[in-house]
């Protein structure tokens, strides 16, 4: 009888170690701290995911620069140290340049499955060993300042933190871009290392920026944001085809959600905002024009100078412009 008894309960440690070795363990880890609002919907694109997969697949959501720094993010991606990563093509610009056609793209984030962009941004990153599973965020992107300039002229010389987004149209306009991590901004607002700082509407209230800076010029851009759920490329392939399917399939499903929970959600920050004393301002018609102009035009004349008119055509067709 006891020896029947091991025989059972060894039989139901093989069927449980079987269970558990079936499901892949992922980890994930984000740019910015994870639980900042602009992150809240990549934590509901990983729910969706887990639920699905089930006893197949796990995303565990560890953290974010604090475990691995935001530019290091990309290399532990490709070379497989971190499974997943939600992070910005920005930063990647020197090795993958046309991934600037996700935040100069004009196309709603959905359409572009259709418009041939996501193909295009997932093929660059397959050129890193790297997946993109679905884009994650939506955000106009606006300048802050802690003095309101009352024409273009007066944005020359003020120094202004960015992430690498925004700093050719910060030159451009005579700005003087400083590149810091977001954890850093209240401080270096503080101690008048920057005049302001460029960000979505969503994150400054919450973090006490707007103490420092609390003029925005409300002229939006780059609202397609250009964040991305992305997997090492080996490990995509190593999944089941069943499971790359329903990740495939909730991507898509996902997309028009997070859209629209974000701009719920802007919408209802601007209200939080003017609450709060935050005052939004624009220029002249012609200045305002000229403010927009330098942050796509000065992208698209970048892009033409690193690859060409050609590739620049065939980008401007794929994303709506």
């Amino acid at each position: 009888m006891r020896k029947t008894g091991i025989l059972i309960c060894a039989a139901a440690l093989v069927g449980i170690s079987a269970t558990a070795a079936a499901e892949t363990s992922m980890r994930a880890i984000a740019f910015i701290p994870h639980k900042h609002p602009v992150m809240k919907s990549s934590h509901d694109w990983v729910e969706r995911i887990n639920a699905a997969l089930k006893g197949t697949l796990k995303i565990n959501y560890i953290g974010g620069p604090e475990v691995i720094g935001r530019r290091e993010q990309w290399d532990a991606a490709k070379n497989g140290v971190i499974d997943v990563i939600f992070n910005v093509f920005a930063d990647i610009q020197d090795q993958a340049p046309t991934t600037a056609s996700s935040w100069l793209s004009k196309c709603e984030i959905p359409d572009e499955r259709q418009s041939g962009n996501f193909a295009h941004l997932d093929a660059e990153m397959a050129k890193l060993n790297l997946k993109l599973l679905a884009r994650v965020q939506y955000g106009n992107f606006y300048l802050w300042f802690n003095k309101k300039p009352a024409k273009l002229a007066d944005l020359k010389g003020m120094k202004m933190r960015t992430g690498s987004l925004y700093d050719k149209m910060m030159h451009k306009l005579g700005m003087v871009p400083v590149n810091m991590n977001s954890p850093e901004v209240y401080t270096a607002l503080e101690r008048g290392v920057v005049d302001g700082f460029g960000w979505p509407n969503i994150g400054p209230r919450q973090r006490g920026w707007i103490k420092k800076a609390k003029y925005v010029a409300d002229l939006p851009f780059f609202g397609n944001s250009n964040m991305g759920a992305i997997m090492n490329l080996d490990k995509w392939k190593k999944l089941p085809a069943a499971a790359r399917k329903t990740i495939t399939d909730i991507s898509v499903k996902y997309e028009p959600d997070m859209l629209a929970h974000y701009r719920g959600a802007e919408t209802r920050e601007w209200k939080e905002l003017e609450k709060a004393g935050v005052v939004r301002f624009k220029f002249s018609e012609a200045e305002n024009k000229q403010y927009i102009d330098a942050a796509y035009e000065t992208e698209w004349a970048r892009l033409t100078e690193k690859v060409g008119a050609k590739k620049v055509a065939e980008l401007k067709k794929i994303t709506c412009n």
